[in-house]
């Protein structure tokens, strides 16, 4: 297993292939709500940015929190680099929810 050591993006297929290797991984979408409803990847949970801090206190160490937003590389970046700033390994899902869609 990869150790992610700063805030980088990872793609919707490395997701997948660490998923399959046994990795335990947690995709969180930091968009608001509404924009949660109206598309979202499967599985992922909704925590708008402004809530991520809170619920990180009940967060599991062992698992890479992947970040997404709807084209990636915003708020989903800045999500990342706060999970790595509370000392959680994260990164930010390149192309976003859009990209991670369009892929599947």
């Amino acid at each position: 297993m990869e150790t992610i050591t700063t805030t980088e993006c990872i793609t919707p297929g490395e997701v997948k292939s660490r998923e399959q290797s046994g990795e335990t991984i947690q995709i969180i979408d930091v968009r608001s709500p509404d924009e949660f409803e109206e598309r979202h990847i499967p599985g992922a949970v909704n925590l708008p940015l402004d809530g991520l801090e809170q619920a990180a206190a009940e967060f599991d160490k062992n698992t890479l929190f992947v970040t997404a937003c709807g084209k990636g590389g915003g708020r989903s970046a800045g999500g990342a680099e706060l999970l790595q700033k509370l000392g959680f390994r994260s990164a930010w899902l390149c192309g976003g929810t859009f990209g991670w869609l369009d892929e599947n």
